[in-house]
């Protein structure tokens, strides 16, 4: 089993920045990659990055790419997302999730979702 405890978010003024923090415990060295999800009401849920464990390889989705960066620290099994040049369309819930080494394409573990608003 793997937990997920997620920090950071709030209010911020569009163009302004956030960061997120995802702290995983337990099982941590079966993880196979790490990933940030949003969910704004009424639209569907986005992955909006990924990134290996090892932090070899990190993908983003087009409407993040440039403004937002996944990170790791090693030592601490925490995993940031750095969100800069904030618009009102980025305002959602997001997740840390955890994909594993058995389940590959799977995320089994979840986190408890922060919420993100950015003001117009």
């Amino acid at each position: 089993q793997v937990q997920l405890v997620e920090s950071g978010g709030g209010l911020v003024q569009a163009g302004g920045s956030l960061g997120l923090s995802c702290e995983a415990s337990g099982r941590t060295f079966s993880i196979d990659r790490m990933g940030w999800f949003r969910q704004a009401p009424g639209k569907e849920g986005e992955q909006v990055a990924v990134m290996s464990w090892s932090g070899r390889t990190r993908n983003y989705a087009d409407s993040v790419k440039g403004r937002f960066t996944i990170s790791r620290d090693n030592a601490e099994n925490t995993v940031y997302l750095q969100m800069n040049s904030l618009n009102p369309e980025d305002t959602a819930v997001y997740y840390c999730a955890a994909d594993m080494l058995a389940t590959p394409l799977r995320y089994d573990y979840w986190g408890q979702g922060t919420q993100v608003t950015v003001s117009s």
